[in-house]
């Protein structure tokens, strides 16, 4: 059933009460949007409550169908699949739902979210929903410590729980990390700490979020598709500090971020503390004499600085960018009373996530390096700052933003470009125009005709490995002793691959195969 044409009376009241998971949920009637991960814990969780959940989602796949009747079987009142499923507001009961909990991918634009908005009924995401079930009785109340950015999230998320557990507390990366937040709170384990990774999407469907300390890394155009614009971007990465309690951390070196703070409506005392891969000043942390130091956190901070970690406590391959987000990292951590050994302890400890400056082979002095995670021009250009001499596999789904800064910030490093993906045209514009010098291999005609994206079915992954091989052929015909070949796509993974871990994976395939046949040869 459609929604009906009248506006549902104002439940403002009662959602104003949903601030703990005792609260009276129970008869609560919610539209859950999505059947992925986050809409399915969202949706699990809320029947566990007792709230009358109707889930919707446009996906009539095998793994949406399995889903739909896990869902069945704990109490949705329905699961609604298909196309038609999300162009309207279902009825729940007769009546018009009283909450939407939405997935944070879709848009706000979408016209079952459109039409909650134009009935006034409330939308919220998984986080949202998250932050009002925090505390319960009998049971430890976590504390957030929340992190944004373009790039960099999922690092940064990950070295301040390694930070949090070498102090030996019990804290765990949630969000969009991976690991629901709603799956968290519901773990038998009473945690200390949350580190809480936010994509703008989920900033955008939150509102009353107040964590101990929070950053927005860095910001650069992306999802405007999504946001409507640039600006709309800002303004929902922005949301991390609102409420912030104790320090609202900016990355010194990009000003947005601190103007971010500057305008952000905090809780009374707390703090500004900026972070740079320079000398930081007073309130900061920054890096001397390769060292990470502390000059925010200490008594006697206006004349000295506490030693943090050593750049070398960060591995073997440490461009500056991994470095800001260890900064950013200790600063959440340092707010949340961590000691610098502890800092230092779970730097050594972390072990970075596949796909992100990750080394994949040293052959014939040639380092192959896997940053499938590089999605926007913004983490392509970290990526490669962090190198000299690049031949460079880049290309996949633009998201409409533009490489021309890009290219031209780095054209003097690269040696050749090996594109990849199905709309190269961008790209190679932007290559044309600004390092006209430099070799651009293209894919082999043909190689892009008939392919399907992911507006709709998923990309064939013998397809995806058999573009990545040649890819990988061709870098390895230009590259010579003391070149970096970085696979930095500076775009989305879905027009030939599933994810940008399945584009890494090719990749690191290619390579391993590529570096064992030339062996063989060698041996022959």
């Amino acid at each position: 059933m459609n929604e009906s044409p009248e506006s549902t009376p104002s439940n403002a009241d009662r959602l104003n009460e949903l601030t703990s998971w005792d609260a009276d949920w129970t008869g609560l009637r919610v539209v859950v949007t999505g059947i992925g991960v986050s809409g399915f814990s969202a949706a699990d969780t809320l029947i566990e409550l007792g709230a009358k959940v109707v889930v919707v989602d446009a996906a009539t796949t095998a793994k949406a169908e399995a889903q739909a009747d896990t869902l069945k079987i704990v109490g949705a009142v329905d699961v609604l699949l298909g196309e038609e499923a999300v162009k309207a507001l279902p009825l729940i009961d007769g009546s018009l739902p009283e909450l939407v909990v939405t997935s944070p991918g879709w848009r706000p634009d979408q016209a079952l979210l459109a039409a909650a908005k134009r009935k006034h009924i409330a939308v919220w995401g998984d986080v949202e929903l998250a932050w009002r079930l925090r505390e319960r009785a009998g049971r430890k109340t976590a504390d957030w410590l929340t992190i944004t950015g373009t790039n960099g999230k999922t690092t940064t998320v990950g070295m301040a729980e390694s930070m949090l557990q070498a102090a030996g507390l019990k804290a765990i990366a949630v969000g969009n990390v991976g690991t629901p937040i709603l799956d968290a709170l519901r773990d038998p384990v009473d945690y200390d700490a949350f580190a809480v990774e936010l994509s703008s999407f989920q900033l955008h469907w939150s509102h009353s979020l107040s964590p101990v300390a929070s950053v927005c890394l860095n910001v650069a155009e992306d999802h405007v598709d999504w946001h409507g614009s640039y600006a709309s971007y800002l303004a929902d990465k922005a949301k991390v500090y609102e409420n912030t309690q104790k320090a609202a951390i900016y990355n010194a070196e990009q000003i947005e971020t601190e103007r971010m703070v500057e305008n952000a409506d905090v809780v009374e005392g707390c703090r500004a503390i900026g972070f740079t891969t320079n000398t930081p000043a007073v309130s900061m942390l920054g890096v001397v004499d390769g060292l990470l130091v502390d000059r925010a956190f200490i008594a006697e901070r206006k004349d000295s600085a506490a030693e943090l970690a050593a750049m070398t406590d960060l591995g073997p391959v440490a461009p500056r960018h991994m470095v800001a987000n260890a900064l950013a990292a200790a600063a959440l951590v340092r707010a949340y009373g961590i000691e610098p050994a502890a800092v230092k302890q779970g730097l050594v400890n972390y072990l970075p996530g596949a796909h992100r400056i990750q080394l994949v082979a040293n052959h014939n002095d040639v380092l192959w390096i896997n940053d499938s995670k590089a999605t926007n021009p913004h983490a392509a250009s970290a990526a490669l700052s962090a190198f000299q001499k690049v031949v460079w596999i880049a290309g996949g789904l633009s998201k409409g933003v533009n490489y021309d800064d890009l290219v031209k910030e780095h054209a003097p490093r690269l040696k050749a470009v090996v594109l990849i993906g199905t709309d190269t045209e961008a790209l190679e514009g932007s290559l044309q125009r600004h390092a006209p010098d430099v070799p651009v291999i293209a894919p082999p005609k043909g190689d892009t005709e008939g392919v399907q994206t992911a507006a709709g079915d998923a990309a064939s992954p013998i397809y995806g490995e058999t573009v990545m091989a040649q890819a990988v052929a061709s870098a390895a015909a230009v590259a010579t002793p003391g070149d970096t070949v970085l696979m930095a796509p500076a775009a989305a993974s879905m027009d030939q691959f599933s994810s940008y871990a399945h584009r890494g994976d090719a990749f690191v395939l290619a390579v391993r195969e590529l570096v064992e046949g030339q062996a063989t040869t060698t041996e022959e």
